[in-house]
């Protein structure tokens, strides 16, 4: 079944409405009729049940048909800091990340990332990225859409950092999985999680210093080397088994 997001606000009584790119969607790709029902969130943890009414001044109107409270969110807020990488890599992370739980995006231009955006470039590719988690969003049944932020250089990000309750950053230097398995373990229900991924080429050894005077955690993903747009998937999977 087709799934929506809306905001609580477009929610009146018994029937609540759908706007902007999901009305065409709605009528000219699925062509969908009277009748026709959708499952439809309003990333609060509701979920409604709903049949097409009509559509009428751009909107596309459903009469509620059943209501219960589902929320498929982890019980902490996951945070990935991922290195811009090289040509359409960073469309796959956030489809990949929406799948596996994240809560934010933040695409962060390191000392070794080759790409560079001017303003309009940024602000073109961030809407196609957040395009991504909403479309991942819908396909993966979450209960809200992750955001995806303008890309911010390293320092800023580690600014915005600063204010989690836990910061991890895999580094091929790293050593001991034991070392990992605690750093995982050690994360209560609730808290904010920080993953530093670096970009092709991984981070500058004065980048990793920083997170780690921030209190970031180095850890550790194995005897291999992990490219970059693998590298975020295993770290969001080992805290996806562990919250789960």
């Amino acid at each position: 079944m087709h799934r929506f997001f809306i905001q609580h606000s477009q929610i009146q009584g018994s029937r609540l409405y759908v706007e902007g790119p999901d009305v065409n969607h709605i009528k000219n790709v699925l062509r969908m009729k009277r009748g026709d029902q959708v499952m439809v969130s309003d990333g609060e943890g509701m979920q409604y049940l709903c049949a097409l009414e009509s559509f009428a001044d751009g909107l596309v109107w459903f009469e509620i048909v059943d209501t219960w409270k589902e929320n498929r969110e982890l019980s902490s807020k996951l945070y990935l800091f991922q290195g811009l990488p090289k040509s359409d890599k960073m469309e796959l992370i956030i489809q990949k990340a929406t799948e596996l739980g994240v809560y934010e995006v933040v695409p962060v231009v390191t000392g070794r990332t080759v790409v560079r955006l001017d303003e309009k470039k940024a602000q073109k590719k961030t809407a196609r990225w957040n395009a991504i988690a909403e479309s991942a969003a819908k396909q993966s049944g979450r209960s809200r859409i992750p955001r995806v932020r303008e890309a911010m250089t390293f320092s800023e990000a580690l600014a915005s950092a600063g204010e989690l309750d836990v910061l991890l950053i895999p580094y091929e230097k790293a050593e001991g999985m034991e070392a990992t398995r605690q750093a995982i373990e050690g994360i209560r229900p609730g808290q904010s999680v920080g993953i530093f991924i670096g970009p092709e080429g991984g981070f500058e050894e004065a980048e990793v210093e920083q997170a780690v005077a921030l209190g970031a955690a180095p850890v550790t993903l194995g005897r291999r080397i992990l490219r970059t747009e693998t590298a975020g998937f295993v770290m969001l999977s080992m805290l996806l088994y562990h919250l789960e």
